[in-house]
Parts: structure tokens; sequence; C-alpha cells
């Protein structure tokens, strides 16, 4: 029999759906020391690069690689606090594992999904005539970039959190320049850069003289240890992420002049 309910809505509460943007943490191994040794270095310097972000945590990758592996959860939670991140829910493990998850406080996520890396863009085609000299300046940055006109010391770390970051002057060697999004140098590029440091596979770094330390996009990185070719060394170029059955690989191209 059909239960008709009053049509009367509460005056303190609202049920509505929502929507939380989250972090996710792909748990690739069960061995706790190696994870907090590794986040440290990756993060220890940054301490304000989390803000109590949500977080979801990824069990897919270690119970695809050992589905018996038990992980420390009370450990790996205080270790993610400890970085500023708030784990709230779990997805993708073993029986057990996510068992062992609920146990901690999680609570099971299986419909959520992780952002799959995005394809670059294909690369334009040049004009067909030249641009007049007045349309060839380059375009204005967005308002929510963080603009530095200033030189990037040795030791110094800026961190564009959210949004890109334009350079107006030098980055010197041993200085360090991390965003969220797009880095732009238009200068001398010396010291280390690191793009798209939240996972943004898009992001490109761009610099009017390319000789880096070390530079990074969405965690994929490469040093000085492996040259850049001398066609891009010295000059103006850009960065991207590329996926393919090999895995991801970071692409340098010079840029037009």
């Amino acid at each position: 029999m059909p239960v008709a309910l009053a049509a009367k809505a509460p005056a303190s509460f609202e049920i509505k759906s929502a929507n939380l943007p989250l972090v996710a943490l792909l748990v690739k191994s069960a061995a706790m020391d190696t994870l907090a040794a590794e986040m440290a270095e990756r993060y220890g310097d940054i301490p304000d690069f989390f803000d109590n972000d949500p977080l979801l945590i990824d069990l897919a990758p270690l119970a695809a690689a050992d589905p018996q592996a038990e992980l420390d959860f009370a450990a790996l939670l205080a270790l993610l606090r400890r970085h500023r991140l708030a784990p709230l829910a779990v997805r993708g493990g073993s029986a057990a594992q996510m068992q062992a998850a609920q146990a901690a406080g999680l609570a099971p996520a299986p419909d959520a999904r992780v952002a799959a890396p995005v394809a670059p863009a294909a690369e334009p085609q040049p004009a067909a005539a030249p641009l007049p000299a007045e349309a060839e300046a380059p375009p204005l940055p967005p308002s929510s970039a963080l603009v530095i006109d200033r030189p990037l010391r040795s030791g110094q770390q800026v961190y564009a959190r959210g949004r890109d970051a334009v350079v107006l002057a030098m980055v010197n060697p041993g200085a360090e320049l991390i965003a969220d999004g797009h880095i732009h140098v238009y200068a001398p590029l010396r010291g280390r850069v690191i793009a798209g440091a939240r996972g943004d596979t898009s992001a490109r770094i761009f610099a009017l003289d390319m000789r880096p330390e070390l530079i990074s996009i969405a965690g994929v990185y490469r040093t000085t240890e492996t040259p850049l070719a001398p066609e891009v060394w010295g000059r103006a170029a850009q960065i991207h992420l590329a996926s393919g059955e090999a895995g991801d690989k970071l692409i340098v191209t010079p840029l037009a002049s």
C-alpha cells in the first residue's frame, strides 16, 4: 500500500546532492617507510603545498600488484594528515584491504573515478603568411596567474597554488618554481621548474632561454643528467607531456621565432 509523505519541508535542514573536488593518492606499495620517505622528499620543502585538501585513497595499483598486501592504514592516515591532507574515502582495494580501510574510518567510494591523463593538443599549423609585427606580441596572461617581475635567487622557492606562473626575470640556478598550471618564463630559465604539480597533465612550460636544472610536469621529471637537445638548449622552447604505450615522457620543442 503506497504511503503519502507530508509535503511540508523541514525548517532546520535540507538534503541535496553535492560534488566535492578531491585529490587522489594512488597507492602502489604497502611499504610505509618508503612511502613516508618519498613523500617527505617530494613535499617536505613545500609545507603549504596542500591545505587540508580532501583526499581519495585509490588502492587499485596495490591490489593489482598484490591483493594480499596488508596496508597499515593508521600509519598511512597519520602520514597524510602530517602533509595537510584530509583522507575521506577509499576505492579499488581487495575485499580485505577495503575492510581494513573502512575499519580505519574511510568511506568506501567504489564509483569514484581518478582523472585520466589528458592527451596533449595537436600543435597548431604554421600560418601561410607571417602576421603583422604588432600581432606577434605574446598574449596577456590570465588574471589568475601569479606574475613575478623579479629574479628568483638560488635557494628561493615560489609556488603558484591553483594557477599559472608567469616570470618576467631570470630563474637562477638553485631556484625552484612550482605551479599547478602552466609556467611561462620570459627570461633565461636556469633553475628547477615543476608545472602541473597536482597532476595536470595538460600543463606546459615555456621559456625564452631554456637551460633548466630540472623540468617536471605532473610528476614526470627530467634532470641535467639527460641533457636537452642542442636545438632547444639555450633557445626559446616549450615542454609538454606525452603519453604512449611506453609510458609518459616529456617532449621539448623549439618555439617559432
